[in-house]
């Protein structure tokens, strides 16, 4: 992986929840935009990968600005928290992954990653794809939002009345784009101008 020196860069793991797309849209978006990607797939991400993008974790890695990262090594960069990281994202995050890491199980390097964020004060976005929400899974997510992490859902809305797949992806990752404060084209803004009043 090519490291540039003062350009952002991202811990980004693909959990075993449905919603790998949404993993590789932002990817792709956040190397567009000059970020370096720590990339973590779990065993079960790299299923979901396969099933649902005909992908390998190498295939989503296959870029100069991305490193993938093996989840069993927890002696990797990312589990440190003397190395600086920008952003932390759990894209998507299955329900498990969110238990272990609002019960602070560090067991493998994608939930080692987000606890690191939260002890170092780190943007932390976790992005949930399951409906519907167990209770312990919903109290684990109120627990994370409380303790200063962001809860982002890949719940894409239809205002922008989405055409295809990707419009309904690109919806949610420009969400994640927007909490890290990166200037995207990715759909359309809300103007106000949308209903007659």
């Amino acid at each position: 992986m090519l490291r540039r020196v003062n350009m952002p860069e991202a811990v980004v793991a693909l959990t075993g929840a449905s919603g790998a797309r949404y993993c590789v849209k932002l990817v792709q978006s956040l190397v567009e935009h000059g970020w370096t990607v720590n990339l973590i797939v779990t065993g079960t991400g790299a299923i979901n990968l396969d099933l649902e993008c005909q992908m390998t974790p190498e295939d989503l890695a296959d870029h100069d600005l991305v490193n993938l990262e093996d989840n069993r090594n927890l002696a990797a960069r990312s589990a440190s928290g003397s190395a600086r990281f920008d952003a932390y994202i759990v894209c998507p995050a299955s329900g498990t992954t969110i238990g272990k890491i609002a019960s602070g199980i560090s067991d493998n390097l994608a939930t080692r990653s987000a606890l690191v964020a939260m002890k170092e004060r780190r943007k932390l976005i976790i992005i949930p794809r399951e409906a519907p929400y167990s209770t312990p899974h919903l109290r684990a997510m109120a627990n994370l939002s409380e303790w200063g992490v962001v809860i982002l859902p890949a719940s894409p809305g239809f205002y922008h009345m989405p055409q295809t797949i990707d419009d309904l992806v690109d919806f949610v990752v420009a969400r994640i784009l927007d909490q890290l404060g990166i200037d995207h084209t990715l759909g359309k803004r809300w103007t106000g101008e949308e209903v007659e009043s």
